[in-house]
């Protein structure tokens, strides 16, 4: 199977989407990127970004019951595929497998390399 390639931006998105999990819509996305990622983004690029994810097939989306705190509205709920969870754990291993061999001396502030 070839590997799908991904930003870290897109990395970032997926891994809210697991920590949300059935509260993965787009406001609360956006919301938590910006309070747990200091990472503020418009509703557009998000969309965006949520897209190119479902069209690499690494997350998939439904629409959820309607509430009445949205006005009978219903919310859009994104869910990690298995395609998903396996390029996050490989993006995992491969930074951790490079954090690994990283000398403890160069993470110095004095070291200038």
């Amino acid at each position: 199977m070839k590997r799908t390639s991904i930003g870290e931006f897109e990395e970032t998105v997926l891994l809210m989407v697991l920590i949300l999990q059935e509260d993965a819509y787009m406001i609360s996305l956006q919301r938590e990127l910006k309070d747990k990622a200091n990472r503020s983004i418009s509703m557009g690029a998000l969309h965006t970004t949520l897209s190119r994810l479902e069209k690499k097939s690494l997350l998939t989306s439904e629409m959820g019951e309607p509430t009445n705190e949205r006005g009978g509205r219903r919310k859009r709920i994104y869910q990690v595929t298995a395609a998903g969870k396996i390029e996050l754990s490989t993006i995992k291993e491969m930074r951790q497998s490079l954090w690994d061999r990283v000398p403890e001396f160069s993470l110095k502030m004095g070291n200038a390399y």
